[in-house]
């Protein structure tokens, strides 16, 4: 089994050109569907993250409890109402009647409490041949049916990768690859696995992502990377490419903060080092 490093050239590769005469929406569009009472900076961290990727609309649909937070936290983000706290089968069926045209990837799961409302709104996705980001609490296994074939991104740490697949990752990066790419294969589906060392695979392709970062432990920034990966995603709808970028350019982002903040990084503090790795990958065309 051949597994890659993912280098600075191999991102390039993945990110394409802006066309210099592009107009707002051609860019990304991008819908965060997560929050809770609890949580409710999940999707506004997810969102800001999108949106410093280079994609132009961040739609945030978030439980009508924490509306006003998230509208407060930033002007940047459209804000879509739940009818219900959690994504109830009522919420789905609203929500799936609701979703702007256009929209390229639904990023689902950062802090969210499902119910049965979760298969409703996939079916709507794929039916709008809208990409899917899987993240956190929407990684349940039986899910996995509903997104297979459908080069969705699944983004588990090794809790819920062993949710998912009642398969603990081990240690040695070869044989941790060897697993990853073996589910990825029986779920139909480009997985993340989240590490100190990420290993990314689509079944065919498998890559990894070192650095350690000892200041990304903070809570959220799970979050980022969900989002980051969303971005770009938009841009490049190629799962494995997408996911192995948003891989790279977090854990560049946080090596980034880390340097100027030392081990006192919280979440919030990477969404302004997103543009600035970023900005290295910029490039136009037309």
């Amino acid at each position: 089994m051949v597994i890659q490093n993912i280098t600075s050239d191999m991102v390039s590769g993945f990110i394409p050109p802006r066309h210099i005469n592009s107009r707002k929406g051609q860019n990304g569009k991008v819908l965060i569907v997560g929050g809770s009472r609890i949580y409710h900076g999940a999707p506004i961290l997810a969102s800001l993250a999108a949106l410093r990727t280079g994609i132009d609309l961040a739609y945030a649909a978030v439980p009508k409890n924490i509306v006003d937070a998230v509208r407060a936290a930033s002007c940047d983000i459209i804000v879509m109402p739940l009818v219900d706290q959690k994504l109830t089968r009522g919420a789905a069926i609203k929500l799936s009647k609701t979703i702007p045209l256009g929209v390229d990837v639904a990023a689902i799961g950062m802090g969210l409490e499902f119910t049965e409302g979760l298969p409703i709104l996939l079916r709507q996705l794929r039916d709008m041949n809208v990409r899917v980001v899987l993240d956190a609490g929407a990684l349940k296994p039986d899910i996995v049916d509903e997104v297979h074939d459908t080069d969705c991104i699944l983004t588990p740490h090794a809790g819920e990768f062993y949710r998912l697949f009642k398969e603990t990752p081990p240690d040695n990066l070869t044989e941790r690859a060897k697993m990853v790419s073996q589910m990825s294969t029986k779920c139909g589906a480009t997985i993340l696995l989240k590490g100190s060392t990420d290993v990314i695979s689509d079944g065919t392709h498998t890559l990894y992502n070192t650095g350690r970062v000892p200041a990304m432990t903070a809570g959220g920034t799970g979050d980022v990377l969900c989002g980051v990966t969303a971005g770009i995603f938009a841009k490049n709808r190629k799962g494995i490419e997408a996911a192995s970028t948003a891989a790279y350019i977090n854990k560049q982002v946080g090596m980034l903060a880390q340097y100027d903040l030392g081990l006192h990084v919280i979440a919030s503090d990477m969404i302004q080092y997103i543009p600035k790795v970023m900005k290295g990958f910029d490039h136009t065309s037309g």
